[in-house]
């Protein structure tokens, strides 16, 4: 939090494109917290509820992905620095981060201590000690999707506000829309549909409505053709990213969660950032068709190792079976 208070406040006192480049890279750096937020929720929850924890969180980015680009683009319009257009809703940023800097310092416990008390060591005989964890997807493989689809997804994502100037001259306020649109659709599958479903499923589902998006936006000449894109990349939003989080913490011990994790992101934070200059580039370069024609080739590579190669973790069919017998 110390990384992203440190972020925005460069960005607040950014009058030079060198000061936003520096702001944006300790940000980049700082992104670490996320993870944690992750890794938090698998050591309060068990594999009953594992699956619903994590669709929780991704519940939250969407509603923030919802309300978040709104107010930036209503706060972008209120000039209080000339130097700097967007002080105003820098400075509004500063202000929650601080806020949620102080409430997680006073607020939030540690969930796993670093050293056991010592009565907790002694009352734990060999025979009480967790078995070990069977694995059923490795961590290299769960990485390799995690990369691909990210490296794909977060290109297209990038490029579509300049796919919408482009086709229907949408300003900030229409893109703020379907970005908002995009939001909440995410946040309502994920707070009624995608926590109930088991995490193989969720990715699933994901990538192939992606794919579904991908061509749609290749051929896209109407704005009803690009809601509908826009519904399945909603449904992505809600799915593949906690889908593969949950997967990967069925891989993993209690004390190895938070590694483990923190590896899998690291490898889709690198296809996040390679995938916006690689996508633009060729949307720039040779057109929206092929860019999104590569797009959605890259996809049904991704497509063949989640249907393929990825295999459901005993885990997480037991979490269905005793969710529904609570629901029943």
């Amino acid at each position: 939090m110390a990384g992203n208070i440190l972020s925005v406040l460069l960005w607040v006192v950014a009058v030079d494109f060198r000061t936003f480049l520096a702001s944006r890279i300790v940000g980049g750096l700082s992104e670490g917290n996320v993870q944690l937020a992750t890794a938090i929720a698998t050591d309060i929850s068990d594999e009953n509820s594992r699956g619903s924890t994590m669709a929780l969180i991704g519940a939250c980015f969407s509603i923030a992905f919802t309300f978040g680009p709104a107010l930036g683009a209503y706060l972008s319009g209120i000039a209080t620095v000339a130097a700097n257009p967007f002080a105003t809703a820098a400075a509004v940023s500063l202000s929650l981060i601080v806020t949620e800097t102080l409430y997680l310092y006073f607020a939030l416990p540690e969930t796993l201590p670093l050293k056991p008390r010592t009565e907790e060591k002694t009352a734990v005989s060999k025979a009480d000690k967790p078995a070990p964890v069977a694995h059923t997807n490795s961590q290299a493989l769960l990485s390799m999707v995690h990369f691909m689809f990210l490296l794909f997804f977060s290109g297209m994502e990038f490029s579509l506000p300049f796919m919408t100037y482009d086709l229907f001259q949408y300003t900030a306020s229409n893109n703020g829309r379907l970005l908002g649109y995009i939001g909440l659709v995410a946040s309502i599958l994920q707070g009624g549909v995608t926590r109930r479903l088991p995490p193989l499923l969720m990715v699933r589902i994901g990538v192939a409505a992606c794919l579904v998006a991908f061509v749609i936006l290749a051929r896209a000449s109407t704005v009803r053709s690009l809601y509908i894109a826009a519904t399945c990349l909603a449904t992505t939003s809600a799915t593949v990213v906690s889908g593969l989080n949950t997967l990967a913490s069925f891989e993993a011990a209690a004390d190895e969660r938070g590694g483990k994790l923190g590896v899998l992101r690291s490898w889709g934070q690198l296809g996040r950032g390679l995938g916006p200059i690689l996508f633009t580039s060729v949307y720039w370069w040779a057109g929206r068709q092929l860019a999104y024609t590569m797009g959605t080739v890259g996809l049904l590579g991704v497509a063949l190792l989640v249907f393929g190669r990825l295999k459901t973790p005993p885990g997480s069919v037991k979490k269905m079976a005793g969710s529904e017998k609570k629901e029943l």
